[in-house]
């Protein structure tokens, strides 16, 4: 009834200039005729061509390869001070909730099958071979080399899995990731390596093709390191079956790799803006620069979406096509998560001149893959308008893309030769965790981050994420939203409030629309925490221009105006009265420790409490209506700001996820507090 109410509103004039147009255009129809005309697939390819050709781990030589190509094809484009910034990582020094992992190569690996031959055993099949297929080796595999009997032992994570079985100085058959075994196969039971057969990234398509290598991972702070084989799921039926018949299996295996000194590698480069003053704010186009050979999707796709963004704009700067922005653009190609922790950390003023992050990871997956195209918000903690900026060019490109895919004809289909020419029908969705953007916008620098990804994608950490399964028109695609939204929000003066509050208040409806189905369901006072969560957002969201340039007064009384008449029809007229928790603790955050809790390959509350309290505390585990553990822990820590009580972060993050317990709330915050991550404030 409320939605019909509020619907009814809008089409009767209840929110004057929120329908004022069929669409408000945030660039002038030449501005993205000039993107469009420039941006090729094709050579966003070709780039993607070249790096998916080096094994990218951090700080190797894979990376740095690639690194090198990255600054030679961004000086031929013309951005001059394109460079590879280097950072320790000696697996001891700390960037914020990041232990730097020291670097990681392999020489050579093999792993064989053995048959019997006479009196003694001969090579009679390769299994793996780091040479031909770098994924087959676990990263931060170690040295070494044994040929000695395999033996079945299941999940391999738990104790019972061993029981009856001797694997002292065996190699070990295992369906889990070689990290969450290693602690029990080879520190606690004494076996000489694991061969994974591992199912990760599970989706629809997980169990259809056999021949599938998944990308393994050891831990890298393991006391006593090993070696670990990753094998096809064909591949490991074969040998299971061998083996419950009664068969001794004997394997050869070979592992020269380690880690060793050196540093973090990030590759960066700007195109300085022209005001005097905003040139020293930057919009950042992020990306990460690491994965296994091939990862063409995974996520070479990203790294060269931005490359073409850069290219694309240096160049219609450079010849006057395109106005140069006010503030400068920066592009990043980090290791993932870690690398673009590592840099805002040990680069505090970068963060702090970065206004707003454009993060692509994955944007090029073709239809084999099965990839559905995202537009994602940042966190609800961290409400800003920018989110809406990047769903604003990615509903253009879907009205573009599906004109022409229809009637063949449109004003910018944004379709390569070499390309697909369906529409690009993009998701626009809620935050989602899993990338660097997720460093963007955590609380300890608050920057409002838009994810451009694709999921699912069914051959992602596996040998078959190669650059034939790309598609040029995406990639072309995904580099227009980023380069238009980066461009807007770069050039974004006072001048461009106007233009922009219906932006706003047509997203704001949409979302309000969402939050009162979502509503329906509430009951117990629930109902009332979203609704007023869902407006303090919003006037958040109105807000956050300012980060960017001065309202208007009259911009300003419009705006409110606006979210008074939504809050009013939504909340039956009456005034929302919360609770605030008076009498309980509010807490603010540590400002030495920057960074979420859970990194790569590093869990900073785990080393501060332990892995068995960590593992206990009821948040982690908790299911909500629209979350899990991990993203309520998330945004938990993101909404200590010194002020909310525990019950008003209970309630906020209520709000984004579904209602939790305040108990295990209050639990996590004891939590963090013990680790020293947050402290009590004063008020």
């Amino acid at each position: 009834m409320i939605r019909t109410r509020l619907l009814a509103a809008i089409w009767l004039g209840g929110f004057p200039g929120a329908l004022a147009a069929q669409r408000v255009a945030l660039l002038p129809d030449s501005v993205i005729a000039a993107l469009a005309g420039e941006l090729s697939g094709e050579t966003a390819k070709r780039n993607l061509e070249r790096i998916a050709g080096e094994h990218r781990m951090r700080g190797s030589r894979g990376f740095h390869r690639a690194a090198e190509q990255l600054v030679e094809r961004l000086t031929a484009y013309g951005l001059s001070d394109a460079r590879i910034e280097s950072f320790p990582a000696d697996g001891k020094r700390f960037y914020g909730t990041q232990r730097a992992r020291r670097p990681w190569d392999a020489d050579f690996a093999e792993l064989w099958l053995l048959r019997k031959h006479g009196s003694g055993w001969e090579r009679a099949e390769r299994l793996a071979s780091w040479d031909a297929m770098p994924i087959s080796l676990a990263q931060d595999s170690e040295r070494g080399q044994v040929t000695t009997a395999l033996v079945d032992v299941g999940d391999g994570t738990r104790e019972g899995d061993y029981a009856g079985k001797d694997v002292r100085g065996r190699l070990v058959l295992v369906s889990q990731q070689p990290g969450s075994v290693q602690r029990l196969a080879v520190e606690r039971f004494g076996a000489a390596g694991i061969v994974s057969y591992a199912q990760n990234q599970r989706t629809a398509w997980w169990g259809e093709d056999e021949n599938l290598v998944r990308w393994g991972h050891l831990g890298s702070f393991d006391t006593q390191p090993t070696f670990a084989f990753m094998i096809s799921l064909k591949q490991a039926r074969a040998l299971r079956s061998r083996l419950l018949a009664g068969e001794e299996i004997r394997l050869d295996a070979t592992v020269r790799a380690g880690q060793h000194e050196g540093g973090y590698e990030v590759v960066t480069a700007t195109i300085p803006g022209a005001d005097p003053v905003l040139r020293g704010e930057e919009i950042a186009f992020s990306c990460h620069l690491d994965h296994q050979r091939p990862g063409a999707n995974d996520n070479a796709s990203g790294c060269m979406a931005i490359l073409e963004a850069a290219r694309t704009l240096a160049k219609l700067i450079s010849e006057g096509r395109l106005a140069r922005p006010a503030r400068t653009l920066r592009f990043v190609w980090p290791p993932e998560i870690e690398g673009t922790l590592v840099l805002l950390n040990a680069r505090p003023e970068l963060a702090r001149r970065i206004k707003a992050a454009i993060h692509m990871d994955m944007v090029g997956g073709g239809p084999a893959t099965k990839a559905i195209f995202h537009v994602t918000r940042g966190p609800a903690s961290l409400p800003s308008f920018v989110y809406d900026v990047g769903a604003a060019f990615g509903a253009l490109v879907n009205e573009e893309s599906a004109a022409f895919a229809g009637t063949g004809t449109a004003r910018f289909p944004l379709v390569s030769p070499e390309g697909g020419k369906e529409a690009l029908q993009a998701v626009f969705a809620d935050f989602t965790m899993g990338s660097d953007h997720e460093v963007y916008s955590e609380g300890s620098f608050r920057i409002p981050a838009i994810y451009l990804n694709d999921w699912p994608d069914r051959y992602i950490h596996t040998n078959f994420d190669t650059p034939a399964n790309i598609d040029a028109t995406k990639l072309e695609r995904a580099a227009f939203i980023g380069a238009a939204s980066g461009y807007y929000l770069a050039s974004l003066r006072q001048d461009g409030v106007a233009a922009l509050l219906p932006v706003i208040q047509r997203a704001s409806l949409r979302r309000t629309a969402t939050m009162l189905e979502r509503r329906a369901g509430l009951m117990g006072g629930e109902e009332m925490h979203l609704t007023f969560f869902h407006f303090a957002t919003e006037r958040a969201i109105v807000g956050s221009i300012e980060t960017f340039a001065p309202v208007m007064a009259v911009e300003r009384n419009q705006a409110t105006a606006f979210l008074e008449r939504a809050e009013e029809l939504a909340s039956f007229g009456r005034t929302l009265v919360i609770p605030t928790g008076a009498g309980r603790p509010a807490y603010q955050r540590i400002a030495e420790v920057r960074g979420p809790m859970s990194v790569f390959g590093f869990d900073y509350l785990e080393s501060r409490l332990g892995a068995e309290k960590v593992a206990a505390l009821g948040l982690l585990r908790y299911a909500g209506l629209r979350g899990s553990g991990g993203e309520y822990a998330y945004e938990v820590l993101n909404l200590v700001d010194g002020r909310r009580t525990e019950l008003q972060v209970r309630n906020a993050v209520s709000a984004i996820y579904g209602p939790v317990p305040l108990e295990i709330v209050v639990e996590y915050l004891s939590a963090l507090e013990s680790a020293g991550v947050i402290r009590r404030s004063d008020r």
